[in-house]
Formats: structure tokens, C-alpha cells, sequence
């Protein structure tokens, strides 16, 4: 896993924000972001923190991330992913790059259960359904569409199914 001390773009960001946040290694990456694991030096947490990518860091990149910024702040619900915090930094070269804070959800992703478990009991089955369910229906009533409902944005932790990434 990539460390600030060998990975550019986790070394450029890891500088502009230690005042606040200490990157630790990065989690996760998709199509218009990477995702690190941080430590929030101000609340003592781990937290998920999600910076675009510096390729898509031109203006329509960085307007599209900071509309999914707003879209998960608006969403107030225990089955969707909350954002704590968010801002933007420089990339070392002038140019602008968004980033947000979400908690760190310890366990996995459904698509990780999937592969490991194979068929679920229709217990559990059913228990993710109706928890995604339930928050897709709570976003779509504030107008909001997930448009990527996947596996691999269906966070599993505590016996409960959360939804991320409204991008």
C-alpha cells in the first residue's frame, strides 16, 4: 500500500492538509477519486478521506466532485454514508483539488461478502435489501438518484448495510 513518503499525489495531498488529517494509506480508488485511510488529528478517529484525482482535476472534474461533496452532505440518514468535513487543497501546481471527509466504515463491501460467502442466507439477504432499500428511497424523496448502485458501493459493518458513494 502506497505511504506519503512513496506515492506522489499521497504526498502532495498528505502536506496540504497535516495540519488537520494524517494520511495513512489509501483504501480505495474509482473513477474520479482516490480514497485514503486518515487519522483526524483534531478528533482522534479514523476517518475515510476521498481526493479527485489529479487527472480529472480540471474545472468539469472538480465541479462534477464537488456537486457529489453537496449531494452527500444534504443526506442525513443511518444507511447512508455521512460527510464530516471537506475543502480544497493545491496540488502543488496551482490548481485547485477537492477533497471530503467521510467516517471510516471497518468491515466490507458487499461485493468482498459476495465473493467470500457466495449466497447469502435470505436473513441477511433480506436485512441488506431492505437497509439499501430504505436509503435510496430516503435520497430519491430529496431528489436524489445514486445512479451507480453496485456491490462495491454497499459498505457492510456492525451487521448493517451502508451506503456510499452518491457521485
Amino acid at each position: 500500500s502506497p505511504t506519503a513518503t512513496t506515492c506522489p499525489p499521497l504526498r502532495t495531498s498528505a502536506a496540504a492538509l497535516s495540519d488537520r488529517y494524517v494520511l495513512e494509506r489509501q483504501v480505495g480508488a474509482g473513477g474520479m477519486a482516490t480514497v485514503y485511510l486518515a487519522r483526524d488529528l483534531r478528533h482522534k478517529r479514523l476517518v475515510a478521506l476521498k481526493v479527485v484525482r489529479p487527472e480529472l482535476g480540471g474545472r468539469e472534474g472538480v465541479e462534477r466532485f464537488l456537486r457529489e461533496i453537496e449531494v452527500a452532505a444534504r443526506l442525513q440518514h443511518p444507511h447512508i454514508l455521512p460527510v464530516f468535513d471537506s475543502g480544497v487543497i493545491d496540488d502543488g501546481a496551482g490548481s485547485p483539488v477537492p477533497y471530503f471527509v467521510m467516517p471510516y466504515v471497518e468491515g466490507e463491501t458487499l461485493r468482498q461478502l459476495l465473493k467470500r460467502e457466495g449466497r447469502l442466507p435470505v436473513d441477511a439477504a433480506t436485512t441488506i435489501a431492505v437497509e439499501v432499500a430504505d436509503a435510496l428511497a430516503y435520497a430519491h424523496a430529496k431528489g436524489v438518484m445514486h445512479r451507480d448502485i453496485k456491490p462495491e458501493n454497499i459498505l457492510l459493518s456492525g451487521g448493517h448495510a451502508v451506503v456510499a458513494d452518491f457521485g
